[in-house]
């Protein structure tokens, strides 16, 4: 991942969890003290628990960064309530700083109908090999760049910018970046209206930015981010018909014969970011078929343990750079060591679609090193020939 200026002025230690719960109106803010009781979060076990106390003057949310300006821009006039836990350290790992807050807005000043959740998450993302689904919810096809100088993605409804390492340090040779995430709480909240996804999703790269800063700042750590600049975003990305002989905007890949009616839409993201994805198969469910190739060679390392123990390991012919990748019947993973760092290619199968339940193993498998093959040509990174295993395991 991409380093920023930001540099550590000193070690974040292990702090013991602390929960701010605070109550935004238009006028005032409240805050109620914080204690232990129990709720399960990221790398550990962290517990909350609030008691109500008279109004005082408290931060503002999510480590003193949304402020009542930032909080408008995102949830409009709504009243808010506002949950932030202490960052801490992974009793396990030194660097892994991790820490949620949580922000709700409500239909009504009594706060009996909640309208939307906005939840953000500092954490190191460890993918697929073990069980995390952070690439499923955080790397989709309406994912854009954030722009120059500022190493992440953003979605109408999803947000992430990675922590530098001179802040956070890194976990080990194969772990993935620190990020800060933010995310509304439906997938499929997106894409129906496109003026307001473009607000919200100025709305939210507005506040991963701010949120990003203010992590830093509580680490201890100097240097900022740039502010971002909304209006220079990459257009929406919406579903279009499949070109042939092109699929997913690759020269030389097409889907087989036998799946043309099912994948016959895609959604393709753009280049210029950590990662681009293509979902095929329609909105609902959305894309039953994606396909991923992530360059930023710290964020590929999210998918190398599926690389390594994900299914039969695949081979490739001589010649071409260096890689390893596995497949099974719903991934194929290959990392390959290209001139600019490690890039993963992924290929998944999503939720089932009656009309082509049942072969996604043949699908996987027919579109795979074909995939690999161009996608590395396309950008720069090959020749490389994969080999398939006769059988699969």
């Amino acid at each position: 991942m991409t380093d920023t200026t930001a540099t550590t002025t000193g070690e974040a230690g292990p702090r013991p969890p602390l929960l701010k719960r605070l109550v935004r109106s238009r006028t005032a803010r409240a805050v109620t003290a914080a204690g232990l009781v129990g709720v399960l979060l990221g790398a550990g076990t962290v517990a909350w628990r609030t008691d109500t106390l008279p109004f005082i003057a408290a931060p503002a949310p999510c480590w003193d960064t949304f402020d009542d300006a930032l909080t408008e821009r995102v949830f409009g006039d709504r009243e808010t309530v506002a949950e932030t836990q202490r960052l801490g350290n992974d009793p396990n790992s030194r660097t892994a700083v991790f820490g949620q807050c949580r922000i709700t807005g409500y239909k009504d000043e009594e706060k009996a109908r909640a309208a939307k959740q906005l939840t953000v998450q500092v954490r190191r993302p460890a993918g697929y090999g073990r069980q995390d689904v952070w690439p499923a919810e955080f790397l989709g096809a309406d994912m854009v760049p954030l722009g120059s100088g500022l190493p992440g993605m953003v979605s109408p409804v999803r947000a992430w910018l990675a922590l530098p390492e001179s802040c956070t340090g890194r976990a080990g040779i194969l772990s993935a970046p620190a990020v800060v995430d933010l995310a509304w709480g439906d997938l499929a909240l997106s894409g129906a209206v496109p003026e307001r996804d473009r607000k919200d999703r100025a709305a939210l790269a507005e506040a991963v930015v701010a949120v990003t800063n203010g992590v830093l700042r509580e680490l201890g750590c100097s240097g900022t981010y740039p502010a971002p600049a909304p209006d220079k975003l990459a257009d929406l990305v919406g579903w279009q018909k499949a070109e042939p002989g092109a699929f997913c905007g690759v020269e030389g890949l097409s889907a087989p014969a036998a799946y043309s009616d099912s994948l016959g839409r895609v959604r393709v993201g753009p280049d210029g970011g950590a990662a681009r994805t293509c979902e095929a198969g329609g909105r609902y469910p959305p894309g039953y078929l994606r396909l991923t190739t992530v360059v930023d060679p710290t964020l590929a390392q999210i998918f190398a343990d599926e690389a390594d123990y994900g299914g039969t390991r695949l081979d490739r012919t001589a010649g071409g750079p260096e890689g390893f990748g596995s497949i099974n019947v719903t991934r194929g993973v290959y990392l390959a060591q290209c001139q600019t760092g490690e890039v993963a290619f992924v290929i998944e199968r999503r939720e089932a679609v009656s009309s082509v339940a049942g072969k996604g193993a043949n699908l996987i498998r027919a579109l795979l090193p074909k995939y690999v093959e161009a996608e590395a040509e396309r950008i720069g990174c090959g020749p490389i020939r994969l080999e398939l295993p006769k059988v699969l395991e």
